[in-house]
């Protein structure tokens, strides 16, 4: 078990930078635990990646990570979902072929049972991958918000517990963080996506604002492209904003500081992208080790000023659906934070 948690944390500072870094606000077994809960989501999400055109195979591992999901609950029936047959049933091997190293699994299973995970994010999260397997394009917002949810959100809930959150109305302020992280990383990863063969912006989206996967391929960033973007990042500011909301129910020893790290420096991808014109085509948008130590000391030296709580009500903005006019398309509602 100690062998996997070293492994875990490895895993995380090979393929994590920011998380890792974030990681330093949290002490003893939160932060081991944190590691062995990022090693299961990168190995779920590295066999997608790796596999994914075999998905005969592919299919088949992940039904069996769902049976090694079980058994962690098989002395936890109260944790399991209460939707499913019992972990019991579930369960069809114990040696069943696993995603993870062994030793890593160990350190899963010490880490969920000690802060008392419940299940229902880790299937989730199985369920988003599932959906890579062959969902490549999203209708609508509705539909990627689904799945920002499973690959994205059910991490904020699986944290939850671990950085101290007994309080069960701050889950989806920690669901709402993955999804506002999951949609910087489609909007920073634009181009990268777009190449392996998948567009996650919702396509009535685009069209509203003239845009096409034909558009997309030239790789043009021109004002159509400009004013979908500038909607599309107000947006995730406004799921970062219903996020902050959550963070006063987290008692762990420096849980705050380590969310509002990671939202933080999350968050400045956004400003990146705005700082280069929305141009994500020639160069990844990152935040420098420079700047992330910039947010670091802010974060230490005056919290309140970092993913402070909105003055007033937040709502996720509706993008038009009906083709542009002229002029630039406004938001329909909501505002940004």
């Amino acid at each position: 078990m100690r062998a996997g948690y070293r492994t875990a944390k490895e895993v995380a500072r090979k393929h994590a930078k920011s998380f890792f870094f974030a990681s330093y606000m949290l002490l003893g077994k939160r932060r081991q635990a944190s590691f062995a809960l990022y090693a299961f989501c990168r190995r779920l999400d590295d066999m997608v990646d790796v596999e994914g055109g075999n998905l005969e195979n592919l299919s088949d591992r992940l039904a069996r990570a769902r049976q090694m999901v079980a058994e962690v609950y098989l002395t936890m029936p109260e944790l399991a979902v209460p939707e499913l047959e019992s972990p019991a049933q579930r369960l069809v091997s114990a040696t069943a072929q696993s995603p993870w190293d062994l030793n890593e699994f160990l350190a899963l299973k010490d880490c969920i049972r000690h802060f008392r995970i419940p299940e229902q994010p880790f299937q989730d999260l199985i369920s988003g991958m599932e959906m890579d397997l062959t969902v490549k394009r999203y209708r609508t917002y509705e539909e990627l918000d689904l799945y920002c949810h499973r690959v994205a959100g059910t991490v904020g809930l699986m944290m939850a517990p671990v950085l101290g959150c007994d309080n069960p109305a701050a889950h989806t302020a920690a669901a709402n963080l993955g999804k506002a992280m999951q949609l910087t990383n489609i909007l920073r990863d634009i181009k990268e996506d777009f190449e392996r063969g998948r567009i996650y912006l919702p396509a009535d989206e685009l069209a509203a604002f003239d845009l096409s996967e034909e558009t997309l391929a030239e790789g043009k960033v021109d004002d159509r492209f400009r004013a979908f973007m500038r909607c599309q990042i107000a947006r995730a500011r406004a799921l970062y904003a219903l996020a902050a909301t959550g963070i006063p129910s987290l008692k762990g020893f420096g849980a705050q500081r380590m969310v509002k790290l990671m939202g933080t420096i999350y968050g400045d991808i956004l400003r990146e992208i705005e700082a280069r014109d929305y141009d994500i085509f020639s160069g990844r948008a990152h935040v420098s080790t420079r700047r992330k130590l910039g947010l670091l000391s802010v974060i230490m030296m005056s919290p309140e000023r970092a993913m402070s709580l909105p003055t007033q009500p937040v709502e996720v903005p509706v993008l038009p659906t009906l083709p542009p006019a002229r002029e630039t398309p406004l938001l329909t509602s909501g505002t940004s934070a």
